[in-house]
């Protein structure tokens, strides 16, 4: 191990032996356990030379009364020390789950507490092996592992103690080759940690590989492609390595677990003919046959601590990858969180003003926002958003269109906060967002995607996420009012109904308007509708908006859209492109420009028939100059 790893290493230990100063007193009662029963248990082994030495083979014949006295004695110590054993083990349970449960606790809220950016560029079969098979792998650990390490060095001092009573020569022969033991230990220890961490990290891609594949979403995928051959053949490939690795980390040290186990079994050998030397003369020790059957009692006693102290110490380091990557996790900064001023404000108070002042977001700069592809090969910034600057007012239905890729849900991602901007402030009511507490912005705000996100639950369940104390008569309500509830009641659980994975046992019309009742159970004051209805057929689209209707009115909205047809009516419409808004206006006067917004909306109405392209900075429309780039920035201005 190298100078540089033994301050890490330190201060791992330091902080898993944090987790128990909840516990304390309950770690200090098991800490007294433990120096009982290891005094105990050393007290056998040395009635046991009582027995031979004075019940057995003394002068005048063996003493039949003493013998039944130790004897009761050695059977209640016995009993008495199983007993203390069995709370003993009660306590260190308890103490260890204790932790267990805190720690994965603390790990399931610092995740919460982490920022988009995070999720975008984590696979969530990795998040969940972290959460389930990292934090389970050092179960041992904390439950019993520590325990081991203290019982097993308190048995061991006493033991040695007790040894050297009886004979200090013979312990000094018995101990020697422990030293080269624990070396070796050592090194077998950082091998094997080593190698546990390769075994986690193909176990994470193994869940990660299982989830991403067994899902609804990958399972269609697969078979609409026929991929199914080649997932199969990508999963056991992962199985393999895993396999593989797993064998490699079990043979790692066993001819040295195998050297160890067979000094300890001729161990006691040894002792015999160095006590049958010393009785013939050499030394002339006075040792008598119970002193040698009790020392090699203990020398038993004395070896099993020890391969277990070894083996644990092993076991150890191998459980040390395993909290470097739990703790890697909980290190983790979260980007986005309230501020010491933070205020709070609740929703009756919020008027709906929101305005962007000069906002600016940076892909590749470090903070929120989803990392670019292409981000690693390039030091060039990527401005999602560069200087955006608009007002809506309280009340009103503002539109933000432009081509794929111009910052448009980027733009929705920074009112509730689920990036920061790079520069710039976005503004509700006046308060920088950043100065909003998260809950609060939680509270005002409603969003609606494309893809509504519905767990695997009851349409009850669903519904209620966004209002738990809801009464039966409010979800229904929002039902109606999202043009939903009816086709619940079709089904033969109405709102006991439940929807399956990710929703798929209803259709995707149905899957948004409930998608839309949950927003209006969640009554909010601000409404982002995130392309609601462009994965939608006709029929189902037009659902969609009259369950849209009346959860914008009274509402300030603001609704991304491609369909232009869904905003037209919008008191302002915002066109975005690479990130800058180029135009500004309502429907009338945006097609009166001539400029972007009116290309797209005769790029759609006409069936897709112009022919549009982007040239040195100059549109073209049907092979003629429509204008340049710099027309369409003034016509921003």
């Amino acid at each position: 191990m190298s100078m540089e790893q033994t301050p890490q290493i330190n201060g791992l230990v330091g902080r898993i032996a944090a987790s128990f100063r909840p516990y304390l007193k309950q770690v200090v009662v098991v800490g007294l356990l433990i120096f009982v029963t290891a005094g105990l248990g050393v007290v056998n082994p040395l009635l046991i030379r009582e027995i031979f030495d004075s019940g057995l083979f003394p002068e005048g014949g063996p003493d039949l009364n003493l013998i039944w006295t130790l004897a009761g004695v050695m059977i209640g110590i016995t009993v008495l020390t199983g007993m203390i054993g069995i709370i003993q083990t009660l306590l260190t349970n308890q103490v260890g789950q204790k932790v267990m449960r805190d720690l994965r606790d603390r790990l399931y809220q610092h995740l919460q507490s982490l920022s988009i950016r995070f999720f975008t560029g984590t696979r969530t079969g990795e998040i969940q092996s972290r959460v389930a098979n990292d934090v389970g792998g050092v179960q041992n650990v904390v439950t019993s592992t520590i325990t081991d390490i203290v019982s097993n060095i308190v048995i061991l001092i006493s033991t040695v103690a007790a040894m050297s009573i009886l004979s200090w020569k013979l312990t000094l022969v018995a101990i020697a080759i422990v030293p080269l033991f624990a070396v070796l230990t050592k090194v077998v220890g950082t091998r094997r940690r080593a190698v546990s961490a390769l075994v986690q990290k193909a176990t994470a891609e193994m869940t990660a590989i299982t989830e991403e594949t067994l899902s609804i979403s990958g399972i269609m995928l697969s078979k609409l492609f026929g991929q199914q051959n080649q997932e199969i053949e990508r999963f056991h490939y992962q199985n393999q390595q895993l396999s593989d690795l797993v064998v490699r980390r079990q043979m790692t040290g066993q001819t040295f677990w195998a050297m160890m186990q067979t000094f300890f079994s001729v161990s006691p050998i040894i002792i015999y003919v160095l006590a049958a030397y010393m009785i013939s003369g050499i030394g002339r020790d006075g040792i008598s046959p119970g002193t040698i059957i009790a020392f090699t009692t203990l020398q038993t006693r004395l070896y099993f601590p020890i391969g277990t102290l070894l083996r644990v110490s092993v076991e150890l380091q191998s459980s040390l990858a395993l909290f470097e990557r739990i703790f890697a996790y909980l290190d983790i900064k979260p980007e986005i969180s309230d501020s010491p001023d933070a205020i709070e404000i609740k929703p009756e108070q919020v008027a709906g003003a929101i305005k962007f002042e000069n906002v600016r977001v940076n892909y590749t700069a470090v903070g929120d926002g989803p990392a670019r592809p292409d981000s690693s090969q390039s030091r060039e910034p990527f401005w999602a958003l560069d200087g955006v600057d608009f007002e809506i007012k309280p009340g009103q239905l503002a539109a933000i269109v432009g081509p794929s890729g111009a910052g448009k849900t980027t733009v929705s991602y920074l009112i509730p906060r689920l990036y920061d901007t790079t520069e710039g402030r976005v503004l509700i009511d006046g308060t920088d967002v950043r100065k909003i507490q998260l809950a609060s912005l939680a509270g005002m705000i409603g969003y609606v995607s494309q893809e509504s996100y519905l767990f695997h639950a009851s349409i009850r369940s669903n519904l209620m996420y966004s209002k738990p104390d809801a009464t039966q008569e409010e979800m229904e309500a929002a039902a109606k009012a999202a043009y939903i509830h009816d086709r619940i009641m079709e089904f033969s659980d109405g709102y006991d109904t439940i929807v399956g994975e990710r929703g798929y046992r209803m259709s995707g019309g149905e899957r948004q308007r409930l998608s839309i009742a949950r927003v209006v159970l969640h009554q909010p004051k601000l409404l982002i509708l995130d392309e609601a209805t462009s994965a939608l057929d006709s029929a189902s689209e037009r659902y969609v908006q009259a369950a849209l209707q009346p959860l914008m009115k009274g509402r300030t909205t603001i609704a991304i859209a491609h369909r232009l047809s869904t905003i037209m009516a919008a008191d302002v419409i915002f066109i975005l492109d690479h990130g800058k808004i180029v135009e500004r206006g309502t429907h009338a006067q945006l097609i009166a420009k001539h400029g972007l917004y009116s290309m797209l909306y005769q790029e759609q109405f006409d069936g897709g028939n112009i022919e549009c392209r982007f040239e040195d900075g100059v549109v073209f429309s049907d092979g003629k100059m429509v204008f340049t780039e710099d027309q369409r920035l003034a016509s921003a201005r």
